[in-house]
């Protein structure tokens, strides 16, 4: 008798076994499941409800007749979108700055997070990560008065000491050649340390027994930083890299808002701040709510592109 007859089939869990199951094990673990509820809540509230507000984009909303009974138009606020060439201006503003930030300040929280997990002073190590991640909870109002003070053209700091060098007063908020370095320079300032930590978690999960084996072979540094440090840290890296292209057309809204002025506009009006200007500056809702859910669209094609790629050419993903 060969071992095929002998081996007998495993048998199927009934669908009533499969609910029984998962009922036990929701009464088990009931807490962790409790606490899952305001998480949720809050998703339903702030993120899926507001959605209902979307079908304005087909609309020509009037704020006194409200959605029920505003005319619908289909796709003619998307088609304006299509041809309204200050919207090109925008979206080209937009990926760039987004692109300058992505370069720039994507690998300096990596590179920051791996040299301090090569300081063994730890009162020097935890008192750097206090002072870089600090900024990250200070609002973008006070960060730019901060920074409009400290480069201002009239008694500012920085440009005080490059008159007494011999140089001119830059007005660093007003050129439009400066503007875009000055926006990925104030953000690096501002939200680099929180991703320092980020990492720096990412590699306290690193088996200590990992660093022993690459020393006990004869690897140096570098080598520990190449084949061990970086490949623990990957999953996060590829986590935060996903996530960072899903906000490309995002690009610091916030940020740009408080810092910007007419002067600049031509290189930092981007998505965000032109659905401020067009919606509640020209009253324009349907036209700016088109803008706005063109701009989650490409967001939400980025980020699943973007797992895509990490799955098929670095072996990671979200999902």
């Amino acid at each position: 008798m060969d071992l095929a007859s002998k081996t007998k089939p495993v048998p199927k869990k009934k669908p009533a076994q499969g609910r029984r199951e998962k009922w036990g094990k929701f009464r088990k673990e009931w807490d962790l499941y409790l606490m899952l509820v305001p998480g949720l809540l809050f998703l339903l509230i702030f993120k899926y409800t507001p959605m209902y507000g979307l079908i304005i984009a087909f609309q020509d909303f009037s704020i006194f007749r409200g959605i029920g009974d505003s005319p619908w138009v289909g796709l003619k606020h998307f088609e304006k979108l299509l041809h309204n060439d200050q919207f090109y201006s925008v979206l080209t503003n937009t990926l760039a700055i987004s692109v300058f930030k992505l370069v720039f300040l994507f690998p300096a929280p990596i590179l920051i997070a791996v040299l301090l997990n090569e300081v063994r002073k730890m009162m020097f190590k935890r008192v750097v990560q206090s002072v870089i991640y600090l900024p990250h909870f200070i609002s973008w109002v006070i960060v730019s008065g901060l920074f409009i003070n400290l480069l201002s053209v009239n008694g500012g700091l920085v440009n005080a000491l490059i008159v007494k060098l011999g140089g001119q007063p830059i007005a660093f908020f007003m050129d439009p050649g400066i503007f875009r370095s000055l926006l990925v320079t104030t953000e690096g300032w501002k939200e680099v340390g929180w991703g320092t930590i980020v990492y720096l978690a990412a590699i306290s999960s690193i088996d200590p027994q990992l660093y022993e084996a690459a020393k006990m072979d004869g690897a140096n540094k570098f080598q520990q930083i190449r084949y061990v440090t970086l490949p623990g840290m990957a999953s996060t890296i590829v986590l935060m890299l996903i996530l960072r292209l899903g906000n490309m057309l995002e690009a610091g809204t916030e940020q740009i808002l408080v810092m910007y002025n007419p002067v600049v506009y031509n290189v930092a009006d981007v998505i965000g701040t032109y659905v401020y200007r067009v919606g509640l500056g020209a009253s324009d809702y349907s036209f700016s709510t088109a803008v706005g859910l063109f701009e989650s669209v490409v967001a939400f094609i980025l980020i699943i592109s973007g797992n895509w790629l990490c799955r098929k050419y670095m072996g990671r993903s979200i999902w």
